[in-house]
């Protein structure tokens, strides 16, 4: 029994002792002037965003995802400029998180992919018409001269057909050589849609499209490759975005427009071009000749192609927000780099459709 009770005083002595170094420890973390070093705050979850397509906007979309990233950096966008054709092929695969392209979809195309893809048009640029030819300063083009350019029937600059519409200016015997895109382009179906309006033999022979059998000329991946071509080609002409065509200062030809006036591809004259569409729900529209004397004739509307049900909700979310912004405040950059803001009723039609997508059962996007 005393033994016992020994043991049970022992054990007492013990539990006093941890008392009183627990109650030490805990007097040190609370004295005055001491604070405990504070939780590391939770990092945003980083969200990356794939996107591919045509090269014409590829200036303003870098534009955009560059100063979004400032304003979101855990938002990661990455565009892959390949051309509409691959844009469309990569969306349809749901390889990227969106599409690009400046010709819209057509049915066959649209019928292929697992899914309602929606249209939304994110700016307007302009197919410029460069050419080099260092001792014509200034270029007036009909549209019938433009189309015999490509069909390969006037293959000189002095041509009678090129000289009837520069009245005073010397055009000199250099040989004209043609340039086109060798990918699928939205580029190429805007420019040979004009000149299928424009000229029925052009129509009859060689039609429009993203992709067309060529009659004539060299072809060039991407407009960065026409636009390379023809700097460094004497006598080139080709069709290109007006961004690659003024960032390496390519003279650009002014172009009979349907009111009989002849139009540089300026900033002024792409918004006169759209100042009057009408845009339907499908929020394509096709804005080539456009009534209005100060309207250039090969203007377009440029669109981003996403999924109506997105199978990321999380992403989706982003990806409408970004989109938002983009036809808000990345309008605003727009001018800088040669393309033209949209028009303030398109710009409602889009607001409109992106409060319609959806990932399942899911809003994506809740903002105003």
């Amino acid at each position: 029994m005393k033994d016992l009770t020994i043991f049970t005083w022992v054990l007492a002595g013990l539990s006093l002792v941890a008392v009183g170094c627990k109650g030490s420890s805990d007097q040190q973390s609370a004295e005055p002037g001491v604070s405990a070093a504070p939780a590391e705050p939770a990092k945003p979850t980083t969200v990356s965003l794939n996107g591919a397509g045509a090269t014409f906007p590829n200036a303003l979309y870098s534009k955009w995802t560059s100063e979004y990233n400032k304003l979101h950096p855990e938002v990661q966008i990455n565009y892959q400029p390949i051309g509409s054709g691959g844009g469309i092929a990569k969306i349809r695969d749901k390889t990227v998180d969106f599409g690009a392209t400046d010709s819209p979809m057509s049915a066959e195309e649209e019928s292929k992919a697992p899914g309602k893809l929606v249209h939304l048009p994110m700016t307007i640029g302009a197919v410029a018409i460069a050419y080099n030819v260092p001792e014509v300063a200034e270029l007036k083009l009909e549209p019938a001269a433009l189309a015999d350019i490509y069909l390969g029937t006037i293959t000189k600059w002095n041509d009678p057909k090129i000289a009837a519409s520069n009245t005073g200016t010397k055009l000199p015997a250099t040989p004209i050589v043609v340039v086109h895109r060798s990918d699928g382009s939205g580029t190429t179906a805007v420019f040979t849609g004009y000149l299928s309006k424009s000229s029925k033999d052009w129509s009859d022979k060689v039609g429009a499209g993203k992709s067309v059998k060529w009659p004539a000329g060299q072809g060039m991946p991407g407009n960065p490759g026409v636009t390379g071509r023809v700097k460094d080609s004497p006598g080139a002409i080709g069709y290109v975005d007006l961004a690659d065509a003024v960032q390496n200062k390519l003279s650009m030809a002014a172009l009979k427009n349907p009111a009989g006036k002849f139009v540089k591809p300026e900033i002024s004259a792409i918004s006169a071009a759209a100042a009057g569409v009408e845009m339907p729900d499908t929020l394509y529209a096709s804005i080539i000749d456009a009534p209005g004397e100060a309207a250039y004739p090969i203007s377009a509307f440029t669109y981003i192609l996403v999924y109506e049900d997105m199978p990321d909700a999380a992403k989706g979310k982003v990806l409408t927000t970004y989109l938002w912004w983009a036809i808000h405040d990345g309008q605003k950059l727009s001018d800088a780099l040669n393309y033209a803001p949209l028009p303030a009723p398109v710009v409602a039609k889009v607001e409109a459709r992106l409060k319609t997508l959806h990932s399942g059962a899911t809003v994506l996007f809740t903002g105003t």
